[in-house]
């Protein structure tokens, strides 16, 4: 545990820092999967689930939560999908 005053407060920082990228990274694995599901299933309105959830991944990138190779290996996918 953590003597000096500084070391402290960076745990619990960190602590705030972690839960806030995991609501994020939850989030966005659960619209990629929404995306799938309707795909899979023929959905009408694929255009604008797919610019939702390419919009998510690219804030995911920015915020420094998911790699950029792992967005553009995502965002890829999903454009299969779309296009068959």
């Amino acid at each position: 545990m953590a003597n000096i005053k500084s070391a402290k407060k960076r745990i619990k920082v960190i602590a705030r820092q972690t839960e806030e990228n995991r609501v994020i990274k939850s989030a966005l694995k659960t619209q990629v999967k929404k995306f799938k599901s309707a795909a899979s299933s023929g959905e009408e309105n694929l255009d604008t689930l797919y610019n939702e959830t390419v919009s998510k991944v690219d804030k995911a990138v920015t915020k420094g939560i998911i790699h950029k190779n792992k967005a553009a290996h995502t965002k890829a996918q999903l454009a299969d999908m779309l296009n068959k």
